[in-house]
């Protein structure tokens, strides 16, 4: 039985990013030693996109799907206003089909996106136990 999924970042700059993560977001965590930490996120979804001409990643040999990384709030203004509160830039604000969007800047110079979605989200419909059976 599936019991969750693991997102994984690539960074320029593990440690300083990991400490965003950690201090700047405040999100739980894990030391799974040597400063190696994974953290808990929180409620999540996935879409699947067309692929528009970007390469896949390659992991272990074999090629995996791209990504993006975005985290989801209620208020983008409001969030938007903690985070600069916090010394964190954010991008202007863009209007989006699907919400209003920025990007926030890692301390590594990476990019992860933020959004307050006006699509329908499945978040809370249920638990893990029968999300499969969810629709």
């Amino acid at each position: 039985m599936i019991n969750g999924a693991h997102l994984l970042l690539y960074s320029g700059d593990a440690e300083a990013d990991r400490a965003f993560f950690r201090d700047v977001l405040g999100f739980r965590y894990v030391d799974d030693g040597g400063g190696w930490l994974i953290f808990a996120l929180p409620p999540s979804e996935v879409a699947v996109h067309p692929l528009s001409g970007d390469p896949p990643v390659d992991y272990a040999g074999h090629e995996m799907l791209g990504a993006a990384f975005f985290l989801m709030c209620d208020d983008l203004p409001a969030e938007i206003k903690s985070l600069e509160a916090k010394g964190v830039g954010c991008a202007a604000i863009e209007k989006q089909p699907w919400g209003t969007s920025t990007t926030i800047k890692l301390p590594s110079g990476g990019r992860i996106g933020l959004y307050q979605p006006t699509h329908q989200t499945p978040l809370g419909l249920g638990s893990m136990q029968n999300f499969g059976a969810l629709q």
